[in-house]
């Protein structure tokens, strides 16, 4: 359905003269208004990929079906997203390859199980969990928003992964793990079970708080490899002739990533001989929602965006 003439039902990424994105989903007899004029739906219905077409005002619109990418940073969301410069990280930093088994937790508004999906392929497998309820709903409207139909490959949860995981995942069947939630060290011996043996996890944190938190218990867990952290930034270039310069604005910060592999069972990893840097502690210490960063989001926005999405609970 991603290729040959735009059909009824397809979702188009229109872009004006001065690189204004709008995106509409074809429908018969339906028009796209804006202050300069309007076109009908139906000039495109038939056309091919990449056709112009030109409202009433004279502006000049290029049609396209929108890429993932698009599509994520567009789409309809409760929690935030996980952007598509970090979930092209997770699947190629992963590894994950079609026919794998992964497991995600932390579904959020589905950025990132999108990615997921399209790495796995329609014979991998891709058990989604997510504690929220209301979360899970969204992801999965954005989601099938997206494929068209339920996805072969797909399976969403409602739970605790600690909970979920055991039960549906005998020990040594998953090969990859990506953790995308608020306390992911309190999961690690649920993972540490369900990988398979050279098994990746990845682990996606907000803040430095978490980062190390995670780091330390993996270490101290002694099933996995030492774990490696980094984030990316993506600065865009502005191309015109001979002035070639970076954009005065980038996408940077947005999350930390870190990946380990499961050992084999038995095994110990190798310990690391590393000096402590100053102010290191070992102690145990009370970690509060503010120390790891987490943001409310309100009822009433979630309820909102499920109701925009047609996905809104049951009466």
């Amino acid at each position: 359905m991603r290729r040959g003439p735009l059909r009824l039902g397809d979702r188009v990424q229109l872009t004006d003269p001065r690189g204004r994105l709008h995106t509409i989903t074809l429908a018969e007899g339906a028009t796209f208004h804006t202050h300069k004029g309007y076109f009908r739906h139906d000039e495109l219905i038939g056309a091919p990929e990449g056709s112009v077409v030109t409202s009433t005002g004279g502006v000049e619109y290029l049609a396209l079906r929108p890429l993932l990418s698009d599509y994520v940073l567009s789409m309809p969301r409760g929690a935030a997203v996980v952007y598509p410069k970090d979930a092209g990280q997770i699947v190629a930093m992963a590894d994950i390859y079609p026919g794998a088994t992964v497991v995600e937790a932390g579904v959020g508004s589905g950025a990132l199980t999108m990615s997921l999906l399209r790495a796995v392929g329609d014979g991998g497998r891709l058990h989604s969990i997510e504690r929220r309820e209301d979360f899970a709903a969204i992801a999965r409207a954005n989601v099938e928003g997206f494929f068209g139909a339920p996805h072969p490959a797909w399976t969403l949860d409602v739970g605790d992964l600690s909970e979920v995981l055991p039960r549906t995942a005998p020990p040594g069947t998953v090969d990859r793990v990506v953790l995308d939630m608020l306390a992911p060290w309190e999961n690690v011996d649920a993972v540490a079970a369900a990988l398979a043996p050279g098994g990746v996890l990845v682990a996606y944190v907000a803040t430095t708080t978490q980062l190390s938190r995670l780091a330390e218990d993996l270490r101290d867990d002694g099933r996995f490899t030492e774990p490696q952290a980094w984030e990316s930034m993506v600065r865009g270039w502005h191309l015109e002739g001979l002035a070639v310069r970076p954009e005065h604005r980038m996408v940077g910060h947005t999350g930390f990533l870190l990946t380990t592999r499961r050992m084999a069972g038995g095994v110990a990893a190798p310990v690391r001989r590393r000096r402590p840097s100053k102010g290191y502690s070992a102690q145990e210490e009370e970690w509060t929602p503010e120390d790891l960063g987490e943001r409310a989001i309100s009822d009433k926005k979630v309820r909102r965006v499920r109701r925009d999405l047609g996905a809104a609970p049951e009466a």
